[in-house]
Formats: C-alpha cells, sequence, structure tokens
C-alpha cells in the first residue's frame, strides 16, 4: 500500500506506527505489573497454617532441642575420641619403651632392676587405666549420640504425620487460590478484550488509529502472555478446551468476514464503473495495481500486456488514453504521465 503514497506521508505513517508501538509498550509494562501483583492480592499460604498450632510448636521445639541434644552429644563425643586417641598413644609410647627396657634387664639380669621394673609395671598399668577410661567415655558419648539420633528420628516421624495431610490441604488451597487469581486476571483482561474489539471495529481508521492499535496490542499481548500461561489445567483438559473455543470463534470471524467480503465485491462489481471508482481510494489503488491486480476485484492481471485495457475479471477500466495528448496511461492517475493533463478521476484520497 505504501506505493500509492507520498515519501513524507510514508515515513509518517511508519513514524504513528512507532508511536502505536511505544503507546503498547508502556500500557503492557503497566499491564504486567498489575497482572504480577494480582497475586498478592491474598495473603501467602504455607503448610504449617494448615497444622494444629498447639502440636506443631510442641513438636518444633522437640526438633530444635534433639537437634541441639544431637549437636552436643556430637561435641563430646568428638572429644572423648581424641583423648582416647592420646590414651592409645601414651601407652603404646610406654610399652614399647617398657618392652626395651625389659629386653635390657634380660640381658644384663642386674636384680637391683627389680624396683624400677615394678614401677615401670606400675606406670603401664595406670596409662592403661587412663586408656579405658577413655573408651568408657567414648562409649558412653556414642550411646548420648544414639539416644538423641533416635529421639530426634521419632520428631521426624512425628513432623512428618502431622505435615502429611496438611500438605494435601496446602496444595488444595494452592490450587483454589491460583484458580481465584485466574479469575481475577480474567476479570480484568475481558474488558480489555472487548475494548480493544470495540476499538478494531470502530477506531482503527480514524485519527487517532495509532492509539487505538496500540491499545488493540496491548489487550492481545495480556490475553497471551499475561493470562493463558496462567490458565487452570487440570490435566490438559481446560486449556484445549479453551483452545477449542478460541479456534471455533476466530475460525467462524474468519469465514464470516469473508462471506460478507465475498458479497460486497459482487455487489461492487455489479454497479457501473463509475460508481465504483467512487469506492475506491486513490492509494489503495495505486497499491493494487503495482502488485499486479485489479483495484476493483483484487484478481490477478497482466499488467504489462500492453494490450489490455480492462479487468477481464470484473471490466473495470484499467488503461486510457489521454485527451489531450492521446497518450496510454494508468486510467487511476490524476494526471498524465506524457503532458501532466489532469485526469477526470473520481477516487478518493
Amino acid at each position: 500500500m505504501d506505493k500509492g503514497l507520498r515519501l513524507t506521508e510514508k515515513w509518517l505513517q511508519r513514524g504513528l506506527w512507532l508511536v502505536a508501538i511505544v503507546f503498547a509498550g508502556f500500557l503492557i509494562g503497566l499491564g504486567s505489573l498489575v497482572v504480577r501483583n494480582l497475586w498478592d492480592v491474598e495473603r501467602p499460604l504455607t503448610v504449617e497454617q494448615f497444622m494444629d498450632p498447639a502440636r506443631a510448636r510442641a513438636l518444633k521445639a522437640e526438633l530444635e532441642q534433639s537437634r541441639e541434644r544431637r549437636e552436643a552429644a556430637r561435641e563430646r563425643l568428638d572429644q572423648a575420641t581424641q583423648k582416647h586417641a592420646v590414651a592409645q598413644s601414651n601407652t603404646r609410647s610406654a610399652r614399647a619403651t617398657f618392652d626395651n627396657w625389659l629386653a635390657t634387664r634380660d640381658a644384663t639380669a642386674r636384680p637391683e632392676q627389680d624396683p624400677e621394673l615394678i614401677a615401670r609395671t606400675r606406670a603401664l598399668d595406670a596409662l592403661e587405666a587412663d586408656e579405658r577410661k577413655a573408651l568408657g567415655a567414648v562409649e558412653a558419648e556414642q550411646q548420648a549420640m544414639l539416644d538423641a539420633t533416635q529421639a530426634s528420628d521419632r520428631a521426624h516421624v512425628s513432623w512428618r504425620r502431622l505435615e502429611e495431610p496438611a500438605q494435601r490441604a496446602f496444595l488444595d488451597a494452592s490450587e483454589a487460590k491460583e484458580l481465584r487469581v485466574f479469575l481475577y486476571r480474567l476479570a480484568l483482561t475481558l474488558p480489555l478484550l472487548l475494548v480493544a474489539g470495540w476499538l478494531f471495529r470502530h477506531k482503527r481508521k480514524s485519527a487517532d488509529w495509532p492509539f487505538a492499535w496500540g491499545f488493540i496490542l496491548f489487550a492481545l499481548f495480556t490475553f497471551f502472555f499475561e493470562l493463558v500461561p496462567y490458565l487452570p489445567s487440570y490435566g490438559g483438559y481446560v486449556r484445549y478446551a479453551v483452545g477449542i473455543v478460541l479456534t471455533v470463534i476466530v475460525g467462524r470471524y474468519a469465514i464470516t468476514w469473508l462471506q460478507h467480503y465475498l458479497a460486497r465485491q459482487k455487489q461492487a462489481e455489479a454497479l457501473p464503473a463509475v460508481e465504483r471508482r467512487q469506492t475506491m481510494r486513490y492509494d489503495v489503488a495505486l497499491a493494487r495495481l503495482g502488485k499486479g491486480v485489479c483495484p476493483g476485484c483484487e484478481r490477478p492481471v497482466d499488467l504489462k500486456d500492453n494490450g489490455i485495457d480492462f479487468c477481464p475479471h470484473c471490466g473495470i477500466g484499467l488503461f486510457d488514453r489521454c485527451g489531450c495528448c492521446s497518450a496510454r496511461k494508468n486510467a487511476f492517475a490524476r494526471f498524465c504521465f506524457s503532458c501532466g493533463t489532469a485526469a477526470n478521476t473520481t477516487l478518493a484520497d
């Protein structure tokens, strides 16, 4: 359609389309904020909201106490294990020293070393007693650790038993909230679509068409990107059903529009050529001729054939002769390309 427009008019229309897109962008940004914040209209849901408060508090306290006991038992066990390792090391070192000394005494067989033998034996017994004591401490802490772990496991089992029905109730409540929020979004989106439909029908060719198209783009974006992704699934039934309904609506609209268009074309083709020209726009006629189709019936015509002056499909004149210089010219042109004489055309702007 741009082929019949003035250069300034072309750029102005492109600029107006840019205005429409920018206007739609700001509307989309505002609408996205509103739609996204609709989730916060209702209070956030948690699993604990569906538990017995007293029982939940008691189990939480029990879990925290068992965790603290387990951590304390682990620290004490680590300390006791370290002390036992030190005692074992001391015992091994003392026993090695004692064995070396005993081998030396057996080699010399000196009786005056008997008191030292007794002393060394007693010292080794004392170290072994310390080692056994350290081992006993380790075993005690291991038992304390086991008791704390079992108590924690029991508390976790009790918590899971309390949590399972609450989890199911939480999921049901979440699905119900999602449905309510979707209905909020639907209540916000449907009026936008209705307004967009009214603008498309009555204002898309008015002087304010950039704002009309900007709002239409905004409404379509809001529907397909802010509403459809949040459409409840219910196993896919709802989404497929909505898809079927939308397809039927759009298909019926397309079929109805095509039928009306064909009816209008038949009525127009039945009118005299002069009356038909009065219903055509100059820019549209030139654009269609530039595409190689008849401006009247939009059927293909071989415009390069100099022998074709009328459309073979609807009979409207495509080429005529200039009344001044007799040059063969476009019948829709306002001036003769050869001599510049004004043509008697009735095309609208």
